[in-house]
């Protein structure tokens, strides 16, 4: 009987199995390119934590190098070692960026000291250290800018219209962007004559 059906009605069931395969297949690309940016996020993430783990290991023998110029410059390397603690303990961009704003101001104060001692500036050594953390820093920087501009696609995947709907289905959350700027760094400076 079901092959007698009238062709109107084959047509209708023809539709309707159509519909629910175009759906299908949205439901299903809209999935994969949430998974896909996720990952690109998650992939963002481990190339930040390589890059800065190698900054990490750089800054010992940085520090080795620049003990025997001063001596009495004991805080910078206790700086160094606190930034390093909140590297480990870092399991978010948060706190990651925490730890950098650390490390930074370490670093910059080492470079002030560099300044003063001439014969630390001439060392071979320190300047092949210094070279390759200039190095590091630029890779850092890249990469935080890929993995700012992965959370940016993912996030709006996340929250635009239609593919929004997929990702409350199945619980795609928003990630974080990796901020280091303080607030106070933020505002346009004040310049009077």
């Amino acid at each position: 009987m079901l092959f007698l059906m009238p062709v109107g009605g084959w047509i209708a069931i023809g539709a309707v199995l159509l519909v629910v395969i175009i759906f299908i297949s949205f439901l299903i690309s809209q999935y994969n390119s949430l998974v896909i940016n996720r990952n690109r996020v998650r992939n963002g993430w481990s190339q930040i934590d390589v890059h800065l783990k190698r900054r990490f290991d750089l800054i010992p023998n940085l520090l080795e190098t620049v003990k025997g110029y001063v001596k009495h410059e004991a805080e910078i390397f206790g700086e160094f070692a606190k930034a390093r603690n909140l590297y480990a303990q870092a399991n978010n961009p948060q706190t990651l960026a925490n730890a950098e704003k650390e490390l930074s101001g370490a670093l910059s104060r080492l470079l002030m000291v560099q300044e003063r001692y001439p014969d630390l500036q001439a060392n071979d050594n320190f300047k092949m250290l210094m070279s390759e953390l200039s190095d590091t820093e630029d890779k850092i920087a890249y990469t935080r800018q890929f993995y700012n501009d992965s959370v940016l696609k993912y996030n709006n995947k996340v929250e635009l219209f239609p593919s929004n709907i997929i990702a409350g289905w199945f619980k795609f959350e928003k990630a974080e962007f990796f901020e280091v700027v303080e607030e106070s760094q933020r505002e346009a400076p004040k310049v009077s004559f």
